[in-house]
């Protein structure tokens, strides 16, 4: 059976974030990894949100036409993240909680493709796990 690559970009975030702080870390890490994973285009298969994040990231999902995925805020702590963010392991419990959101809903033996991006108005993260799914399966 043939695998196909699933791209999972998981967000995180600030309550002061806003639906553009969102958009521009999704279109900064989509530039910053070439042409080949701009959204649109079949590279980034969906977007993941803690849960108690989700309602922005749904509307940004909704916007782009991209599916959303949630992961339990409970499990961030059980992922190791490439970045440390002081506030984001006191807050959360993990390192980073965009690359903890993004491998965890890629699934079992997903990978990062590098450390999560901040958005310009520093209120918004974005990292971009990758997993081997075998054909046919959609998650």
């Amino acid at each position: 059976m043939k695998a196909q690559t699933l791209h999972v970009v998981g967000f995180g975030f600030r309550r002061e974030a806003t639906l553009a702080s969102l958009a521009q870390a999704l279109d900064q890490l989509a530039e910053q990894y070439g042409a080949i994973y701009q959204y649109g285009a079949g590279a980034i298969d969906k977007l993941a949100a803690a849960r108690s994040m989700l309602p922005l990231v749904e509307e940004l999902g909704r916007l782009r036409n991209i599916e959303v995925i949630t992961v339990a805020d409970a499990e961030l702590p059980t992922v190791t993240t490439l970045t440390h963010s002081a506030q984001s392991l006191q807050a959360r419990g993990t390192g980073s909680v965009a690359e903890a959101v993004a491998l965890i809903a890629a699934g079992p033996g997903a990978t990062l493709l590098g450390p999560r991006i901040i958005s310009a108005d520093r209120q918004a993260t974005a990292a971009l796990a990758l997993s081997e799914v075998p054909e046919g399966i959609t998650e």
